[in-house]
């Protein structure tokens, strides 16, 4: 029965690192602006929002972009020393990075916990294997 489970844990553990290593292939968050937004007379700073903060900056933005737009304005509409868009592509790059941290780290406890499962002897198993890699 053990020796089953152990299979299956390490079956989910190949396919928690397949993940991983998709996630961290995608690119990294290197912003067009400088990061520092004031909208409303508040300064905003990109780098350190929460999800929920860069979500609803992303929204306000976007509906003064649709506005700018119908109004014909959207190319000579800047805030802060940058164009409107380019604030929502570095909060939409922002937004991406955030998620895939929180899928890194619902992947490293996914991890933690498989590891636990397993049984003893395949623990003893795997450590043997490691030690017999280095050695070779």
């Amino acid at each position: 029965m053990a020796n089953n489970n152990d299979q299956k844990i390490l079956e989910l553990k190949k396919q928690i690192e397949a993940k991983k290593k998709q996630i961290s292939k995608s690119q990294k968050f290197v912003p067009v602006t400088n990061c520092s937004i004031e909208v409303d007379g508040i300064r905003h700073n990109i780098q350190v929002l929460t999800k929920e903060q860069a979500i609803s900056l992303m929204v306000k933005l976007n509906s003064y972009a649709m506005s700018a737009d119908n109004l014909g304005l959207l190319h000579n509409y800047t805030i802060s020393g940058f164009s409107v868009v380019e604030w929502i592509e570095d909060l939409k790059s922002k937004l991406d990075f955030m998620t895939r941290k929180e899928e890194e780290q619902k992947l490293k406890t996914m991890e933690s916990k498989l590891d636990k499962l397993l049984s003893n002897d395949k623990k003893v198993e795997l450590e043997i294997s490691e030690i017999e890699s280095l050695l070779n």
